[in-house]
């Protein structure tokens, strides 16, 4: 089938910019994400209703078969939502939740201390995005429940500690992805001053909002910042034992689906903290050997960086969920609860992960349609022309935040960004090639995290059981002030040329920020949440 080519116009940013509005507006995800892919498919057809259908069959097909083969990257990743949707309700059923959190109890006295402990595991739980929001999530809930922190609290904390983390972090799959891309751009200028993971190591201080970011989760959760809808949700949490306001279905979902689970009372604190950490160190090791494997494949010598680089990270995921799922049924046999009760908690929980499968499957079929209109491509062209070098940084920062942001993809976006900033900093000032690589870096990270048809946004709402929308919303504040932020700091690296003199200058710019949320999350509320 031919399709139009849109890679000149600007029409290729319509069905995005049509999805992403419909979302705010109504708040109804799938709807929203339907509506531009019809949109974009009529467009790339031109309006040909049969083409259409053929067009938007052929990409809900190619999202579970691809290539005569199934789907792996896909259906990994439903796999894994599935497995940890079970894994999650076994952990219910076995009293593991309900011990682990008056555990933490003990040790954890406040509110404060449960946003900082969900903060601290997602730095330290870096490996992939996915992982640390899913996995995080799983762990933090319950202690976040229990001192009354609002679902949307903590799907900010999960969503701006797992790409900030990751894209700094060269043993992550963000890492090995960003140091290949790198490796190539610098070789095909002829760069040999620093290695590829040299110029990796170079460029985290300079991505700015990543660094920030993650700082301003630990400002947020230390000094109770709550500013525009996250007030709401946090006054109204206070109230509602972690149920955020909003949509009353899904809000009644989630309660039901809660205690539908008859939790056991001979549950221990090993019942749930065993089967996170087989989960997480299996999928690590699975990450090590997928990666291995490919290396010995080719006939290369094993090394961390290089399984990294080579690692298949959907299958750690779901080796890595398997053996989770595993850890988290032994202590019900120990118990020797009855299998019916088993059977229906794993139906819940797999159950419990449909609707953010459905929003996934929804966003990969739009990204389909975004990739083939070209959308990156035409952004790209908006930074070609008579552009003072010393504006580039702050001008592919703010490119690559829309760039990600309309399309709902940061890897898609550093691929696509990264070789284009490479070529401008060779055509106009070499030195400023690894401020401009950061730069895309960092807005790439800021437009996915801002983005509802982002899969890292989903998964986050996801990981909290929040609304999504709500996640969306409550999160933007945060993310725009770290963006102003950082702004700041890619104009001056642009005119100044020093690391040290721009990064002192965006965290004087963070602190200025910082005072203003906390002034904004001060101010009188003129009508209180409803309890």
């Amino acid at each position: 089938m031919n399709i139009v080519d849109f890679s000149h116009s600007s029409m290729s940013l319509l069905p995005p910019l049509v999805a992403l509005a419909l979302a705010i507006l109504t708040r109804r995800v799938l709807v929203s994400l339907g509506v531009g892919v019809v949109l974009g498919a009529f467009l790339l057809t031109d309006f040909s209703i049969g083409n259409t259908a053929s067009y938007i069959g052929t990409t809900a097909f190619g999202l579970f078969i691809d290539d005569g083969a199934i789907n792996s990257w896909n259906m990994s990743i439903v796999a894994f939502l599935v497995l940890l949707g079970m894994t999650t309700a076994l952990l219910t059923l076995s009293g593991g939740t309900r011990a682990f959190a008056e555990w933490a109890q003990t040790k954890i006295k406040s509110k404060r201390g449960a946003k900082l402990l969900a903060a601290f595991l997602g730095v330290f739980i870096f490996v992939d995005d996915y992982f640390n929001s899913l996995a995080v999530g799983s762990i933090s809930r319950p202690v976040t429940d229990r001192y009354y922190v609002s679902r949307a609290k903590l799907a900010y904390i999960l969503d701006s500690t797992a790409a900030p983390m990751c894209v700094l972090m060269p043993a992550s799959s963000w890492g090995a992805y960003i140091i290949t891309l790198i490796g190539g751009i610098l070789a095909s200028h002829g760069v040999t001053e620093y290695t590829p993971l040299g110029a990796f190591v170079q460029l985290a201080p300079m991505n700015f909002y990543a660094v920030f970011a993650l700082i301003m989760v630990f400002v947020v959760a230390w000094f109770q910042i709550d500013v525009g809808p996250m007030r709401k949700h946090e006054l109204n949490a206070s109230h509602c034992r972690g149920f955020d306001e909003g949509d009353e279905d899904k809000r009644a979902k989630d309660l039901n689906d809660e205690l539908e689970i008859e939790e056991s009372k001979n549950g221990r604190v090993s019942d749930l903290v065993m089967p996170i950490v087989a989960l997480i160190l299996a999928t690590f090791f699975f990450m090590i050997f997928t990666g291995y494997q490919a290396l010995a494949a080719d006939g290369l010598a094993f090394n961390l960086l290089g399984a990294f680089e080579n690692t298949d990270v959907g299958m750690s995921l779901v080796y890595g969920g398997t053996i989770g799922f595993i850890a988290a049924l032994i202590p019900v046999l120990r118990q020797r609860l009855p299998a019916s009760d088993v059977a229906v908690t794993l139906w819940i929980g797999a159950k419990s992960m449909f609707g953010a499968i459905l929003i996934l499957l929804f966003a990969w079929c739009i990204g389909s349609v975004i990739s083939d209109m070209a959308t990156g491509k035409y952004l790209s062209t908006l930074v070609e022309g008579s552009i003072n070098p010393m504006f580039l940084p702050v001008i592919l920062f703010m490119l690559a935040g829309f760039m990600a942001f309309s399309t709902g993809t940061s890897w898609g976006t550093f691929g696509i960004m990264l070789p284009i900033a490479g070529d401008l900093a060779a055509a106009t000032d070499i030195m400023l090639m690894l401020p401009m690589l950061g730069a895309v870096l960092a807005g790439s990270v800021f437009g996915d995290h801002c983005s509802p048809i982002s899969d890292t946004t989903i998964l986050s709402s996801t990981g909290a059981r929040c609304h999504h929308i709500d996640h969306v919303s409550t999160q933007l504040p945060y993310a725009l002030s770290v963006a102003v932020v950082s702004s700041i700091g890619f104009l001056v690296l642009g005119f100044t040329g020093s690391l040290a003199v721009a990064f002192m200058t965006a965290t004087l710019a963070f602190i200025l920020a910082c005072v203003a949320l906390s002034w904004l999350s001060r101010r009188p509320q003129v009508a209180t949440a409803k309890a």
